[in-house]
């Protein structure tokens, strides 16, 4: 049964008002995603100018606390510490990986000199012992005054748990996660609101291949295109069901 010409009219305003409202809402998550990346760019930019410029002292770093400037302002400059450190306080966070291989991401508090501040330094990464899963790899300590190269950087991400992870885990050394606030208020540390990634050469039993810093732009990208391809598709089917094979038919019932 052929629709009459009223409805087949009725049916075409609606499937174009709905094609054009795809196509309006595909286009603009797809300029959305566009936009998030110039933001991750702008971002990536900001990070290896902060890079770029002098290195950081622990005075410095204090300075800025004293101050009230918020020290996150300060994230992914090079610092050159020097203190010692607080090994009584070493925290060893549990499934973290460095080349494929699960072992610890081993942090201890630097006790800046000449300042009366602290700050978390994520020395590096130790293998685990698969046969005593409670056991801590030894990691030197150097006592007296020390020199750590690094970068300001938040504290390690945060992996799932079942349980809000500082309130469980206690005293213990062996940690899934760790709140730099909480670890403060327990240790009664003045620990500054950042860390700091150690760089440099293996040393102390300690590995440092850290994984490069990223925006994540690239996914951003990947997204726009599948939204900008989605709103092709939309306006391809359209012009063909709706314009082209409307055309197309008439002919072909006037030449049979």
């Amino acid at each position: 049964m052929t629709p009459s010409p009223r409805a087949s009219g009725v049916l075409f305003v609606v499937i174009t008002l709905a094609a054009l409202a795809a196509i309006a809402v595909t286009a603009s998550l797809g300029q959305w995603q566009l936009g998030r990346a110039a933001e991750k760019l702008a971002y990536e930019e900001t990070l290896s100018a902060r890079a770029a410029l002098p290195a950081l002292s622990g005075a410095a770093l204090d300075k800025a606390r004293g101050e009230g400037e918020d020290i996150r302002n300060l994230m992914h400059r090079t610092v050159q510490l020097e203190g010692h450190w607080l090994p009584e306080h070493t925290v060893y966070l549990d499934n973290r990986q460095m080349q494929g291989r699960p072992g610890f991401f081993v942090l201890t508090p630097l006790q800046l000199r000449d300042a009366k501040t602290a700050v978390m330094v994520q020395r590096g990464w130790v293998p685990r012992n698969f046969q005593d899963r409670m056991q801590v790899p030894a990691v030197a300590n150097p006592a007296g005054p020390v020199q750590v190269k690094g970068r300001v950087a938040a504290a390690p991400s945060r992996l799932y748990e079942f349980s809000a992870g500082d309130s469980t885990q206690g005293s213990s050394r062996i940690r899934q996660n760790l709140d730099l606030a909480a670890f403060r208020t327990a240790t009664q540390l003045p620990l500054l609101d950042v860390s700091v990634v150690q760089l440099g050469e293996p040393s102390e039993g300690l590995q440092r291949d850290w994984p490069v810093v990223s925006s994540g732009v690239d996914k951003h990208y990947g997204y726009a295109f599948q939204w900008f391809g989605l709103c092709g598709l939309i306006a391809l089917l359209y012009v063909w069901f709706q314009i082209v094979r409307r055309f197309i038919r008439p002919r072909r019932q006037r030449a049979s």
